[in-house]
Formats: C-alpha cells, structure tokens, sequence
C-alpha cells in the first residue's frame, strides 16, 4: 500500500505542476505570443477542460477494462503531448495541444481515485484521499518556485521539458508498483449505453450530487486564484519572478499542512462536521479578502494572510466532499471519480478566464469569483440534501 500510494501521488503530481509550475511567466508569455491576459488564461482553460472531458471518459473506461491499462496509455500519451507543448509555434497550437495535456493526463488523477475506492471505504478512503491531496498539495507549493527557476534560467518552453520528463518518470513508477485493483469479476460490461446509464446511475444519487457539486465549487475558488494570483502579486503588489514564486510556494505549503491535519481530524471529527467548517473558513477567507480588494487596501502581508485562510477552508471541503461523494458509489468507482474530477474541471475551466476579464490590475474580478463560488459550495450542499445519515 505505501509504495502504490506513492506511484499514484507521483503519477498525479503531473497535473498540479502542469496547472502551476508556468503560472509564473503569463506576464512574459502575454508578450511573446501576442496576446493578453485573457488569451494566456486560455491555455490553463483548455488545459481543464481536457482534463475534465479525459476524466468522464477514462474513468468510467477504468470501471470496463480495468485500472492498469487505461493509467498506463493515458500517462504515456501525456508524455508526448507534453513534449509537443515546449515546441509550439503560436498560442492557439498552446491551447490544442494544453487540451490534450489535460484529457491524457486526467488518467492519473481519475484512475488514482478510483484505485483508493477499489481498496478502502469509509474513514480508511478518507484517510488515504487526505494524504494523497495533501501530499499531492506540495506540488502547487514547489510548482511556481521551480517554474520561476525555470524559466528565468531557459525560458517558459522549457517548463514544458521538465514538465514531460516529470510525467515519464510517473509513468515508470506507476508500471512497477501499481497493480490491477479492479477483479474481472467487478467490472460493468458493456459499450456506451452502459456507461450512460452509470452515469445516469451516479448523478440520481441526491448526497453523490450534492457533494461533488461542493467539491467542484471548492475547487473553483482554487482556479480563480490560480487564473489571477500572477497578475495580482507582480502588477498589484510589485513582486518580480522569483517573489511571485516563492508567494505561490507559500499559499501552496498551507494547502500541505492543511491536508495533513484532516488526516489527523478523520477519525475525531466526522467527515461532515469537517466539511461544514471548511466552508465556513472559505467563506470567510474570500469574502475578506474582496473587501479589502474593493476597499483598495491590498498589501502582501494581508492578502497572503487571507489566502491561507482560505487555503485552510479549501483543504478541509475538497477532501471529504470527495470522500463522502465516492463512498456513495463503491459500484461504479471509476464513473463517479470521472463524474467528480469532470463537474470540478469545468467549474475551474470557466472560472480561470473569467478572472481575467477586468484586465491584468484589477484584483476585484479574482477575488469576486473566489467569494461567489464559496457561497455556491454553501448552497448546492443544502439544495441536495443527503438521505438520512448519509451526508453533511
């Protein structure tokens, strides 16, 4: 168990630092592919929504065929999409290809899911989800300042190189240590109208709706933050490169500790109570943090101190959302991972440009969108209601 939990966090590793480690450098590539910040956001939009598409296709795929085979093909093609994203010639080839990036990648992230599902329930699935979200949580930390390394070294392409070396290697761990998880006996025969009627399946379940519709929302805060943060610590709060790394490192060494210490909540608290106050610290985090951006008071010491915050919140709903949503399905493992990771992936895939459309010195538009989708993660919790004893 250790040594697949540790193939299936370095497998998953590859779509945080694609998300993070060249967020850095959208100022200088606004520039270089003539375009602005609307058009730089793109390439992270069709990078999510690859990611989302990839996940509701391969997921339920895993649940046909199995886990090993789909995260082995997935993972190699990611390699070679990877690689053709260091030599692209124009910023629409970046978007296609990013696309592309993001549906190969997806295995590692819906597949991994699934893979914990096949294996534990309950506060055990918990457990194991909080540790690979929180370990998975150092990759946002040590993305940004890598990149910038990065790219004040080589340039942004070159990000991309490290980025397909970094999912080669994932993919010769997952081939040594990461086995077949699904019996043949387990496995939903059928083409796609099975699928569809998984599908059909998982989504009439009230508590799976309601807690992955917050988990999505949870991460959306994530995205708009992510589609925003360069512009605001280099435009706003006058950082260079390597500050604007290290204040990513930072937020994103929160998102560590944060997991960590719901793995050590579970079991004390229950994954509802844990959910519940996570909203509330989201809440609060982002609606603070609007303020002081409407009120023009925005200063590094602050905004990061509310970022973290927020951060905690984040953490404390995106794990057990996610628990409490797959432990409703342990039928159709894969379909309600790919259901999970799609519903998040298009979430965040709208609200990343979005962000960006009040322009590149603004921080009103990020932290707007940061509040709006805290306060829709409160409500679509209560809207779908979980059965007795089922849920939040």
């Amino acid at each position: 168990m250790p040594m697949m939990t540790a193939a299936l966090v370095l497998l998953s590793f590859v779509t945080p630092l694609a998300t993070d480690m060249y967020l850095p450098a959208f100022p200088r590539m606004t520039g270089d592919l003539g375009t602005d910040a609307s058009g730089v956001q793109l390439t992270l939009t069709s990078f999510l929504i690859g990611m989302g598409l990839g996940q509701l296709i391969l997921g339920p795929l895993s649940d046909r065929f199995g886990r090993r085979k789909p995260i082995l093909v997935g993972s190699a093609a990611c390699v070679v999409a990877t690689a053709l994203c260091a030599l692209t010639p124009s910023l629409g080839w970046l978007i296609a290809l990013r696309f592309v990036q993001g549906f190969t990648g997806a295995a590692g992230i819906v597949i991994g899911r699934a893979v914990i599902s096949d294996v534990a329930t309950g506060e055990r699935a918990a457990k194991l989800l909080g540790i690979l979200m929180s370990l998975l949580g150092v990759a946002p930390a040590i993305a940004p300042v890598l990149g910038g390394v990065v790219i004040e070294t080589a340039g942004w392409r070159a990000v991309f190189w490290a980025l397909a070396a970094t999912t080669l290697l994932a993919l010769a761990g997952t081939l040594f240590a990461v086995p077949e998880t699904l019996p043949a006996g387990r496995r939903r025969a059928g083409g796609a109208r099975a699928t569809a009627r998984s599908v059909r399946e998982v989504l009439a379940d009230r508590p799976y709706l309601g807690h992955t519709l917050c988990f999505g929302m949870s991460l959306a805060v994530l995205f708009c933050y992510l589609g925003g943060a360069s512009f605001l610590f280099q435009n706003l709060l006058g950082l260079g490169i390597g500050q604007t790394s290290a204040a990513f490192g930072s937020v994103g060494a929160v998102s560590v500790i944060a997991g960590l210490v719901v793995t050590r909540l579970v079991g004390r608290f229950t994954p509802q109570a844990l959910l519940r106050a996570g909203l509330g610290v989201m809440l609060a985090g982002s609606i603070a943090l609007c303020v002081l951006a409407l009120a023009g008071g925005l200063n590094v010491p602050v905004v990061l101190a509310l970022l973290y915050v927020t951060f905690v919140g984040i953490g404390l709903v995106s794990i057990n959302a996610a628990a409490l949503a797959l432990e409703r399905v342990p039928h159709a493992a894969g379909t309600g991972s790919a259901l999970l990771g799609t519903v998040q992936s298009a979430l965040s895939a709208v609200a990343a440009p979005l962000v960006g459309l009040g322009g590149a010195h603004t921080a009103v538009p990020m932290f707007a969108g940061m509040t709006l989708s805290s306060v829709l993660a409160v409500l679509v919790l209560g809207v779908a209601k979980p059965s007795s004893g089922a849920g939040a």
